[in-house]
């Protein structure tokens, strides 16, 4: 059952050229061009899954039958809440959506609903934080936009 890696791993191939892709489509931030700019991380992650994805296609798992039970119905459910991360953070703002989508996937990994949540809505404002002091990449505020200084 080795096809199975195999065809996990060109999908994932197309996954990460695809989020490359989109990640080079990014404005060049005001003033031109940076050694890190918005793109930089997306293209990091781009590679890490291209060489996965390689290492899936090359050496795949001699036991790899597909998780067609609760565990296949929960990577559905974390993709779900991936994909409607990705389509809410322009509109509800990074802080809300992380606090969302990291709240739902801890909870669903089994950490009760005010623990996850509140682990959500700590990792959203770090992450915030970090990547808006401390490396200078803006991230969207949305609903948050009141508290914007500046």
């Amino acid at each position: 059952m080795t096809f199975n890696d195999r065809i996990f791993g060109v999908l994932l191939i197309v996954l990460a050229v695809a989020y490359g892709w989109g990640a080079s489509q990014f404005p060049v931030p005001f003033g031109g061009s940076e050694a890190v700019g918005p793109e930089t991380f997306p293209y990091l992650l781009a590679v890490v899954l291209v060489l996965s994805s390689l290492y899936l296609i090359v050496r795949p798992d001699p036991d790899n039958a597909w998780p067609w039970s609760r565990t296949g119905i929960e990577l559905v459910i974390a993709v779900v809440v991936l994909l409607l991360y990705t389509a809410l953070l322009q509109p509800l703002g990074f802080i809300i959506s992380t606090t969302l989508a990291v709240g739902t996937l801890c909870w669903r990994m089994g950490a009760d609903l005010p623990r996850a949540y509140m682990t959500g809505a700590l990792a959203g404002v770090v992450v915030f934080l970090v990547f808006n002091f401390a490396l200078g990449l803006a991230l969207p505020l949305g609903l948050l936009s009141f508290l914007e200084v500046g």
